[in-house]
């Protein structure tokens, strides 16, 4: 009977030791299960997968790790300029009225074209007085010589010869001072000498350019001081920038700078700087800097605002595109890619990302990259938000 029992119990314990281990065996592989699928989980979240119609239609670019010249860069903001030679005010010599206008503003002009006339009665008498001057001149002269030949006889007066000589010169002098202001009014003195006496005058543009400025109007009386026309030559225009006084030591001459101007914000123009200020403005502090432009074109103005960057050195190095970066918190990724089967994987890859140059980055890799490795070249941002959505599905 003992004995029947020991057996039984024998039984039991045994029993309940297969319940444990059993039960152990379960508890490990749940925890396995556990650990991977935490593992797929996170396999998940650090890729994104698209298949080949949505890799069609996002136009997905891709490409392995190019090297490219990135440049250091000082920002510069100013405007156009010309050289004050290729620059001119255009006013009346003396007082008149304005007859006639022959140009407009934005017309081209050459150098001596007539751009207006001008009319007024003492124009018409400082002609009169030229010839009144030129003829009595010619009397004195014929006198004066009369005189010199009597002197040189030794049967004139000394005295009357220096008189005589004395007014010849007086007259002589009020000849030229008197056609030198005519020349001035752009009136022919030779045709005067004839007799020929103008009522208008020409007012000339003195160099080649654009009228930038009409302020007058057919009619108006000027005086000579009046500002009728401004001229400017935009073959010289040129970039006059302003670099603040922390990155001058930066700049120098022979340097190129980028730059855009407001009315076509989207064209990029180049210049190639020629002088750098020797003195500071103030307020801001910061100095001139004058740049010749490569590439001008004709819708150039002095006076437009222009934005631009001076090039200060440059060093080629591995450059992604910017549509190729992504900035998630404080941290810049990339994407490689694979493609598996009909799929395509792409996972990011922190990078530091240095200047950006003509929507170009120099990117620093945290890791060694393979050479043979791609990535992508566009759609970081959306990359980004579907692997963000990925996440946010498992937490759930």
């Amino acid at each position: 009977m003992k004995k029947y029992i020991y057996i039984t119990v024998l039984i039991l314990a045994i029993g309940i030791s297969s319940c444990k281990n059993t039960s152990s065996t379960k508890e490990n592989h749940s925890e396995d299960t556990h650990k991977k699928s935490e593992q797929e989980v996170d396999d998940h979240e650090e890729e994104v997968m698209l298949t080949a119609q949505q890799f069609i239609a996002l136009q997905m670019e891709i490409d392995t790790l190019k090297k490219r010249t990135i440049s250091g860069f000082v920002e510069a903001n100013g405007q156009l300029e010309v050289p004050p030679q290729n620059e001119a005010s255009i006013t009346a010599t003396i007082g008149s009225n304005v007859v006639s206008i022959k140009v407009i503003e934005g017309d081209k002009v050459g150098k001596g074209q007539v751009v207006a006339y001008l009319s007024h009665p003492n124009i018409i008498q400082l002609q009169t007085d030229y010839l009144k001057a030129y003829s009595n001149s010619n009397f004195v002269k014929q006198d004066f010589e009369r005189q010199k030949k009597l002197y040189d006889a030794g049967v004139g007066s000394g005295s009357t010869y220096q008189q005589a000589e004395a007014s010849y010169n007086v007259s002589k002098s009020l000849v030229n001072g008197l056609g030198a202001q005519l020349q001035i009014l752009n009136i022919n003195v030779a045709s005067v000498r004839k007799g020929n006496i103008f009522k208008q005058v020409p007012l000339l543009s003195p160099i080649e350019g654009y009228v930038q400025k009409v302020a007058i109007k057919t009619g108006q009386y000027v005086d000579p001081q009046t500002q009728l026309f401004e001229v400017v030559d935009t073959h010289h225009i040129h970039a006059d920038l302003m670099v603040f006084e922390k990155d001058v030591h930066k700049v120098k001459e022979g340097q190129i700078v980028i730059f855009s101007v407001q009315s076509v914000p989207e064209e990029q123009l180049t210049a190639k700087i020629i002088s750098v200020g020797k003195t500071f403005e103030e307020n801001p502090k910061a100095v001139h800097i004058h740049a010749e432009i490569e590439n001008k074109k004709d819708n150039l103005i002095p006076g437009m605002y222009i934005e631009g960057r001076i090039e200060t050195d440059s060093k080629k190095g591995i450059a992604l595109p910017e549509s190729a970066i992504v900035k998630d918190g404080e941290r810049f990724f990339v994407f490689s890619v694979e493609k598996e089967n009909e799929d395509w994987s792409f996972k990011p890859v922190e990078i530091l990302k240095g200047n950006t140059v003509d929507s170009w980055a120099a990117v620093n890799f945290l890791v060694t990259i393979d050479p043979n490795t791609k990535f992508a070249y566009n759609n970081a941002y959306y990359l980004l938000a579907e692997m963000k959505k990925g996440e946010a599905e498992h937490s759930h």
